[in-house]
């Protein structure tokens, strides 16, 4: 559901939405429709891979059975090659080294003659494998005997054995080529049926793969078509909203998912923005004859500050008065009231018409000099004024009216009335990427709730009839942060209560 809510007529309209209070199914919810053709496709691709890889498998298999049998023949006649050359290069040398070698290649040759087994269901192959392990007996008995006979140095015994087992050497070879080649006979018609097996399986894997393809694009276009078909809708509608015409007929809940939910909620927006509408212009009608009267009272209000306005002092009438006063004590010989009404007059020249207006670093210091021997002719010199100036710091440009706002909260609420000696110190020096203007006295000090308060903006505004500029600490740190953009510029200290107070602006340095 959707809610609209009105906060006044200059507000824009506030549009809560409000899940309907149905259960839904999980396979009734897009997210449950997109998962389950997901999971679909995955299954089905899942399927095809597993039966191409068991097949391929199974052939590969097949293949290596059908070769297997000429590698081990060939491997039985090296054996029995490396036999010879062992018997043989024992009786020529005779050591112990040579008898070793030919007792481990025996060893190779029973092992591959083990290994050579049955093949073929051909009787004419399980023939030829009897004799060759008949004759390959009758072969290593030879070689025992001539082993005997050189070890019992019967030289023509040994001889003749030798010359025995190089002739059934021959036979051996004779017999165990002619099974290689039955065997490599059967192999190839095997393989020829294994190549037919290849072909059938790839036009099967082609096929499944196919419909595998075909089956993914016709889920994703089903699902998106399903998913953007009430989307387009929503947006051409939207677009008719979005000129201004809210006439528009409901759209058609076609599903039970989120975004028939959707087209649900839309069509209700509709109904309650046309009569938040209506609403509306009576509101703005109404409020519309409110703001006339205000403007009159506005207007008259305006004429009597105007009129106010014209009864004060002239400013420069004021200048123009202190500078009189100043000629006349110079002429009279009056230096202490001569200074004083130069000061004077210095002060109300740079105040008047400052604020909102940028300066030098310098300005506001001579600035600060003019007010304090103002505030010192007015208390006796009361007030002792320090100042640690760095000269290379003051040609910087700032926002008017800073310094001197500071000095004066500094007297009023700091050292003001104390039975002590009153001391207030300006300081300008540089912290890192900052120039620090610090105004400190020795006055009351303040508690931490009303420095927060000052921090904050929450400090009490200036009450009628206090000896102030109206230029508070708020003023000048609000101006500050929109001069330079940035929070941190103002910053106020103080050790408790009766241990003085220091404030502390913090100027960026130029580039």
């Amino acid at each position: 559901m959707i809610h609209l809510k009105n906060n006044g007529p200059d507000s824009s309209p506030q549009i809560f939405f409000s899940s309907p209070n149905r259960q839904r199914r999980p396979l009734h919810t897009l997210e449950g429709k997109l998962t389950l053709a997901f999971l679909l496709a995955t299954a089905a691709t899942f399927a095809v891979n597993l039966f191409l890889f068991l097949n391929i498998n199974n052939a590969l298999e097949k293949v290596n059975r059908v070769f297997y049998s000429n590698v081990q023949t060939n491997s039985l006649s090296e054996t029995l090659d490396s036999v010879q050359q062992s018997l043989t290069d024992y009786l020529n040398v005779g050591s112990s080294d040579n008898l070793r070698n030919f007792y481990q290649v025996q060893g190779d040759y029973a092992n591959c003659l083990a290994a050579l087994g049955d093949y073929s269901d051909s009787v004419e192959i399980q023939s030829t494998t009897r004799d060759i392990q008949n004759l390959s007996d009758h072969y290593m008995e030879l070689c025992e005997n001539a082993l005997t006979a050189k070890r019992g140095r019967n030289i023509q015994k040994y001889k003749e054995y030798y010359e025995e087992t190089v002739s059934m050497n021959d036979i051996l070879q004779s017999y165990i080529y002619s099974m290689n080649n039955l065997l490599l006979k059967g192999n190839s018609d095997n393989y020829l049926k294994l190549a037919d097996t290849f072909h059938s399986l790839e036009i099967a894997s082609l096929f499944m793969i196919v419909m595998i393809a075909f089956l993914d694009v016709f889920m994703i276009v089903m699902t998106v078509r399903h998913a953007t078909a009430p989307l387009h809708a929503l947006i051409a509608e939207t677009g008719e909203i979005g000129k201004g015409n809210f006439d528009v007929p409901p759209l058609a809940v076609k599903s039970d998912d989120e975004l028939g939910i959707v087209t649900s909620a839309f069509n209700e927006m509709v109904v309650s923005m046309r009569g938040y509408l209506q609403k509306l212009r009576e509101s703005m009608e109404s409020e519309n004859r409110l703001k006339e009267r205000e403007l009159l009272m506005n207007a008259h209000l305006k004429e009597a500050e105007l009129k106010y306005l014209q009864a004060q002092i002239n400013p420069h009438f004021l200048f123009n008065t202190l500078n009189a006063g100043a000629q006349l004590a110079m002429m009279e010989e009056a230096d202490g009231t001569y200074k004083y009404l130069q000061n004077v007059a210095a002060f109300f020249r740079n105040k008047t018409n400052r604020e909102n207006q940028i300066t030098t670093l310098a300005d506001e210091i001579s600035l600060a000099d003019n007010y304090m021997y103002i505030i010192n002719v007015r208390f006796s010199g009361a007030i002792t004024y320090e100042k640690r100036i760095d000269d290379d710091l003051t040609r910087v440009s700032v926002p008017s009216m800073i310094l001197q706002p500071i000095i004066e909260n500094a007297i009023n609420h700091g050292v003001r009335d104390m039975d002590r000696p009153a001391v207030i110190i300006l300081s300008v020096y540089r912290t890192g990427r900052y120039i620090t203007l610090s105004v400190h006295d020795n006055g009351r000090g303040m508690t931490e709730e009303q420095m927060n308060a000052i921090l904050s903006g929450n400090a009490p505004v200036r009450r009628k009839g206090d000896e102030t500029n109206g230029v508070g600490l708020s003023n000048v740190i609000s101006r500050m942060r929109l001069f330079y953009n940035s929070e941190d510029v103002f910053d106020i200290t103080s050790p408790g209560e009766g241990q003085g107070t220091e404030v502390l602006l913090y100027i960026p340095m130029p580039d």
